[in-house]
Parts: C-alpha cells; structure tokens; sequence
C-alpha cells in the first residue's frame, strides 16, 4: 500500500503514519513546507473523495489554513492533529508535558539521565511508556517496543539510532520549537568553547541565568533574522530548564549552541 492509499483509511495505524510522513517529508528536513504541503493537501483531498469520505472538521480547518498559501510549515505534531490514526500512539503528539519548551527540557532533562546528550531506546521507551501511564493508559510491552521503533524511525534524522534534543523536539508543535531558531545561530567547537568562556565571567565552570542572559542578548543582537529579542525571555526560561538548580553547565548549553562536528 501506498501513502496515498493509507489517507483512505477510516483509521491509520502506527507504521502508515510514519509512511505517510515519510512520503510528504520528501527532502528529510523533518517538516512539510511548500510544495510538500500542497502536495499532501492536494492528495488529502483527493483520496478522501476516492474513499467516498468527507473531509473532517480538522481537515477541512487544516485545508483552510494551509491550502491557499505558499508559505506554511508543519511538524509531526501538527499533522497527528487530524488524521484518523490509532488512539494510543496519537497520544504522544497531544500531551501536556511537551506543549512549552520549557517543559520539553525538563523532560529531556529526566530522560537524558546520563548526560550523554542524547536518549537512546531504552530511555525513549521510559519516555514513552510513563507518557502512556499519565494519561492512565496501558499497553503491551510488544506494541511499546513497536511504537519505540517507529518513533526512532521518525525522529533519528541521522540514522544512529539514538535522539538528540534537536530531534525529539520535534514532538513539539513548530510554533513552540524554539530550537528551529537557534539552528542557524550554532557555533563550531572552538568557537562554543570560547564564548562559554568568556560569558562564564567569575570561572566557576557553569552559566547562571544573569550570564546567559548577557550571551542571549549578544547572540539576538549579532544574529536579529534568526532570533527576536523580544522573546529572550522564553529563550532563556526554556534553556534554563536544562540546569542544575541554576548552574548551566558546558555540555547541556552545547546542546543548544554548539553544531555536530563530523
């Protein structure tokens, strides 16, 4: 079956939709923009009428934002919102606990228990089954193990099979992925290490929330296409979330600012 085929389905299930996505994502960027949206629009449309089903109320809402203009952007998130996919997998792109990014880093923050900088299937399986727990669900361990797969399938833009913070933040609504910002503004090694340096003023190893703010303001001025100075206030309490009791130390604030060296 195709992914166009499983639009006509009356419920979709794990595996089609991480097809679907897969098929409309068509450049990998981890988005539908501009003829990839059209194009999911446009076959939305298309495989409903063949199916003999009209559009839902989201749908129809989703076509009215999106289909008249060139310049729209989703995420996983968005497009979760309105096809008929199964219940319990649905539930990881409508949770509470992820809709701010401050939240998103205090649960990156529990999950990435070792510090390593990334979750692996192990801990994105925790994740994952404690999401279920709070929304008093209970599943199989071998449908959790198959939903665990899926997403690492999703979200694992690089195929090592293991989720930075920039992936798995794509659980995100894209309005909210304050991290899509800072993509553009990422420094290499040599330079991360150094502006840590120099805003780490009293040497003591970590940033405190006076310094990074001193950093933000730097970067928002030096770098005003990317970032809003007017949402330093959100950038800072989001990065925050990654601390120690206030103490930003170099390997959690390289997960923001420094770039992959490969």
């Amino acid at each position: 079956m195709t992914a166009e085929t499983h639009l006509q389905g009356v419920e979709i299930s794990a595996a089609q939709f991480f097809e679907i996505w897969h098929h409309y994502d068509s450049d990998g960027n981890g988005y539908m923009d501009g003829k990839e949206l059209q194009n999911f629009i446009q076959e939305l449309q298309q495989a409903r009428k063949k199916a003999g089903l009209d559009l839902t109320p989201e749908m129809k809402a989703f076509v009215d934002q999106y289909g008249k203009t060139a310049d729209g952007k989703i995420g996983i998130v968005e497009l979760a919102q309105i096809l008929p996919t199964e219940e319990n997998f649905l539930l990881f792109f409508r949770c509470q606990q992820l809709k701010s990014s401050e939240d998103f880093m205090q649960t990156w923050r529990k999950y990435d228990s070792d510090h390593s900088g990334f979750i692996d299937s192990e801990e994105l399986k925790s994740f994952l089954k404690d999401l279920l727990q709070k929304a008093n669900k209970q599943i199989e361990d071998s449908k959790l193990t198959e939903y665990t797969e899926i997403m690492l399938r999703m979200f694992d833009a690089n195929n090592d099979g293991k989720l930075e913070l920039t992936e798995l933040a794509r659980l995100l609504p894209v309005q909210e992925n304050f991290l899509i910002k800072f993509q553009g503004v990422k420094m290499c090694a040599k330079e991360f290490n150094k502006a840590f340096e120099m805003y780490d003023q009293d040497g003591n190893g970590y940033i405190d929330e006076n310094e990074l703010d001193a950093l933000l303001k730097d970067l928002c001025e030096k770098n005003k296409k990317e970032l809003d100075i007017n949402n330093l206030a959100t950038y800072k309490k989001s990065i925050m979330a990654l601390s120690d009791g206030g103490k930003l130390y170099r390997a959690e604030l390289a997960l923001i600012l420094c770039a992959e060296e490969n």
